[in-house]
């Protein structure tokens, strides 16, 4: 379902998997595990989807995705599990 609500939000020449950097076509969705912080405050958030352009390394995050991280990061202790660091799980 988020995947569908990704391509929504995501411009155009994305959508259509066009970079908008380098006109090539070769966007893709893959997920991605981020990290946030450091020492104590490290955490870490995995499955986020984030589009690449092969070509060029360009990189797009919707304006959902960038709002779920925000969200994520603000009661992120609350969502992860405790590993060597704190993770939370993208789930979107």
């Amino acid at each position: 379902m988020y995947e569908r609500e990704f391509n929504r939000v995501m411009s155009d020449k994305v959508k259509n998997k066009f970079c908008e950097v380098c006109g090539k076509s070769q966007v893709q969705i893959k997920r991605i595990t981020r990290s946030y912080g450091k020492g104590a405050d490290l955490l870490i958030i995995e499955n986020v989807p984030v589009g690449f352009c092969a070509c060029c390394g360009e990189s797009y995050l919707s304006a959902e995705t960038l709002r779920e991280i925000a969200r994520i990061k603000l009661h992120g202790k609350s969502f992860a599990k405790k590993q060597n660091s704190a993770a939370a799980e993208f789930v979107g």
